[in-house]
């Protein structure tokens, strides 16, 4: 099964994330079929902190993908934003 979660990135106490769509056997930071998008909690300023492609994200959930519980938050902050926008 293909799910679309987070993968993390950084440095100590500095995380970064990467959303892919991955299949589910595969370790956490492990292979990944496609990077869709990355959020960086510790932006401040001018930085970008979520940067997520919709379009890739709706077709992997329209050929079965499953969306984990924190990249679904992050969904829905980033449709909150584009629509600010």
């Amino acid at each position: 099964m293909v799910v679309i979660r987070l993968t993390r990135g950084g440095s100590k106490k500095r995380p970064f994330f990467n959303i892919v769509a991955a299949d589910s056997r595969n370790r956490r930071d492990g292979r990944f079929l496609e990077r869709v998008g990355f959020y960086n909690p510790m932006a401040s300023g001018k930085a970008e902190g979520l940067r997520i492609a919709l379009d890739r994200v709706e077709y992997w959930v329209s050929n079965g993908a499953q969306v984990s519980d924190t990249v679904a938050r992050l969904l829905r902050q980033a449709k909150t934003q584009a629509a600010a926008a």
